[in-house]
């Protein structure tokens, strides 16, 4: 089943956002190319200036993860991270087929 990534980054002002657009445009560009890769959709948000979510989808969590720790992804986030002041969020969802069925980890272990 298909997996979605959901990235955000803070971008403080344009000086940081004209450093950073070559760093993004390596990112997506190399993405699109990966195994398991499906599409890319970047948004900015309009009541918070600066905050922007890029929804990736990939076929398998796997093929994100191997994009994801690849040396040639780390060394362009390491870049990115660096021009930001502080590491990128990143969450992973999956869709829900039938309704709101919520997994949740168990406290006692179980």
């Amino acid at each position: 089943m298909a997996v979605s990534i959901i990235i955000k980054r803070l971008v403080k002002d344009e000086t940081m956002a004209a450093q950073l657009a070559p760093f993004i445009v390596q990112l997506r560009s190399r993405a699109t190319v990966q195994p398991g890769f499906l599409t890319d959709q970047t948004f900015s948000c309009l009541d918070c200036d600066g905050e922007y979510l890029i929804m990736s989808t990939w076929h398998t969590l796997e093929d994100w993860n191997k994009w994801m720790h690849s040396q040639e992804r780390q060394t362009i986030q390491h870049k990115i991270d660096g021009l930001l002041g502080e590491k990128t969020l990143y969450r992973y969802y999956e869709p829900v087929v039938g309704g709101i069925l919520p997994r949740f980890q168990s406290d006692t272990g179980e």
